[in-house]
């Protein structure tokens, strides 16, 4: 599970971040600040996954939170959130390294791909090496609105569906049956399983043998 950090001065939004990150459970937020200083102190000596960032905030900027960052080697992917949308600013944010950068007001979806994102360029640097595959998920999907976050869906295959079973597999970190992803999105085994498999295809969800059930092995899928 990828540890979040949120610095955002406005509670509200606090509280709004940490809920939409965390209706992913792929993510779990272990603090919030509303002040730069006090993220910096925590960010300077604790190891983190992702900082979700705002820009506008008192005692320290968060371009100058990320500025210390970087200058101190701190690793920690960051997504700025922010009303400030000037091309000086997103240069200056882009240059150091943002992951990605959303304007308020911004929906749940755009939010969820932002960790869509970060999640799929962190499975494709997993291992130590990448090959082409890995590269253009990195580079290609992530730009082309089709491929990320719409899904193309083959002939005699709904996008809605294959939309929804992935939605359902993006909320957990679990491994999941056919059998069961079906309880849990109303379609039957069988139309379940003929999705699954095209996801597994084009490298969305993942499968792999269940050798643990005390009896046949079964094939478990989870979201990459």
């Amino acid at each position: 599970m990828y540890q979040v950090v949120i610095v955002e001065d406005d509670p509200m939004i606090s509280m709004l971040n940490t809920r939409f990150t965390e209706k992913d459970g792929r993510f779990h937020v272990i603090r919030t600040f509303e002040a730069g200083n006090a993220a910096w102190e925590y960010l300077r000596i604790h190891a983190v996954d992702l900082v979700i960032l705002d820009v506008y905030m008192p005692q320290m900027s968060g371009l100058e939170l990320l500025h210390r960052m970087r200058a101190a080697g701190v690793s920690a992917e960051v997504i700025m959130i922010t009303a400030a949308n000037d091309s000086e600013t997103v240069e200056s944010l882009l240059r150091l390294g943002v992951a990605d950068f959303l304007v308020k007001p911004f929906s749940y979806e755009r939010f969820r791909q932002a960790l869509d994102n970060f999640c799929r360029r962190k499975e494709a640097l997993r291992g130590g090496s990448v090959n082409q595959q890995n590269l253009d998920r990195l580079f290609v999907d992530a730009a082309d609105p089709i491929a990320a976050p719409n899904l193309p869906a083959p002939k005699g295959m709904q996008a809605k569906t294959l939309e929804h079973i992935l939605e359902f597999l993006s909320h957990t970190d679990e491994q999941y049956t056919c059998e069961q992803i079906s309880e849990h999105v109303g379609l039957s085994t069988v139309t379940v399983r003929r999705y699954v498999n095209y996801l597994v295809e084009i490298g969305r969800v993942q499968s792999e043998i269940n050798y643990g059930t005390g009896g046949r092995p079964s094939i478990v899928y989870r979201r990459m």
